[in-house]
């Protein structure tokens, strides 16, 4: 799993590029504040190696949580920038700080 940040400098946006390995998946999302966790509007899109892989123009200056969803289960990143508690879920959520 990682993220990567690449800051546009021509405008208030970031680049974030979401990947993880799941090879055997069949399917994979990103869900997160960003996307008002829908999964539809998630969508990753599988390599050839397995990787699943999406980019998305978050707004700078913002914090967002985020999971992935692996065939229907919730996954945090270990890359994350941080977890934060969310007692609706019962559960951690991966941070990105853009």
């Amino acid at each position: 799993m990682s993220l990567k940040k690449q800051f546009v400098k021509t405008k208030p946006v970031c680049k974030v590029t979401f990947s993880i390995n799941a090879k055997d998946a069949s399917s994979a999302a990103v869900v997160g504040d960003f996307n008002n966790w829908n999964v539809e509007e998630g969508t990753l899109s599988k390599l050839k190696n397995g990787t699943f892989k999406a980019t998305y123009d978050l707004v700078k200056d913002a914090i967002y949580e985020f999971k992935y969803v692996i065939d229907g289960s919730y996954v945090n990143d270990p890359e994350a920038d941080s977890y934060k508690w969310n007692d609706y879920a019962g559960s951690e959520n991966s941070v990105l700080v853009v």
